[in-house]
């Protein structure tokens, strides 16, 4: 189960945080405690709160699995067979699985994009992935909170044997690329620049006119 902090909490029903200690005072929503008196709370609690009947939701239960290569086959299968078992030893009924193929910076793919659409039109209950990283490799708690939005839970089994680390090496290689790339372009253009007498000669214009402008209003 899902606990959030208080300022997590109040962002994600749209108060404050004051509102929600109000709340806490007055016996309208009141928060759980630590060991240590810190104040939590939970999704159950979003969802009363929001009036969902969590006993007859008949949303569907979904597992996502995803590799980003066909070659990793066997590594899918791994997933939604630890999955299947995660399920069943909990007693969850699952009603779809989903087997994607694609990088987690990929944020176009067509599996993935249909699932947020289902969420979206409020078909989904709960999302089980092994990992953060098969979800999303980067802002996996915007969508987190994006999906609690339409009373979507993520629950994150978090085997770390199921998250293959040679693809996270090979984000990271395609991000330095793409960076490597735009740095290159910067300094093509700018090579390009100094070489076009015209443009060369517009730009210390611009500059001219901009310093007469900034003396001017002085």
């Amino acid at each position: 189960m899902t606990n959030y902090k208080p300022k997590d909490f109040a962002e994600l029903l749209g108060v404050s945080v004051k509102t929600l200690q109000r709340w806490d005072r007055e016996g309208t929503l009141k928060a759980n405690r630590t060991p240590t008196d810190r104040r939590y709370y939970t999704y159950d609690q979003y969802l009363q709160f929001k009036g969902i009947n969590i006993e007859n939701d008949q949303r569907q239960v979904v597992i996502y699995a995803r590799v980003s290569t066909r070659n990793q086959r066997d590594d899918l299968k791994n997933q939604v067979a630890f999955l299947r078992q995660f399920c069943n030893a909990k007693g969850i009924i699952v009603d779809q699985c989903i087997e994607d193929y694609g990088s987690g910076l990929n944020y176009n793919r067509k599996k993935w994009n249909e699932l947020l659409d289902e969420v979206m039109k409020r078909k989904i209950k709960t999302i089980m992935v092994t990992h953060k990283d098969r979800f999303i490799r980067f802002g996996y708690e915007w969508f987190e909170k994006f999906c609690m939005k339409f009373n979507t839970t993520i629950v994150i089994v978090n085997n770390e044997e199921l998250s293959p680390q040679e693809e996270l090496v090979q984000d990271i290689v395609s991000i330095l690329h793409v960076f490597s790339c735009r740095l290159y372009g910067l300094r093509k253009y700018k090579k390009q620049i100094e070489g076009d007498e015209e443009i060369a000669k517009e730009l210390q214009d611009g500059n001219k006119s901009d310093r007469g402008a900034e003396n001017q209003d002085s």
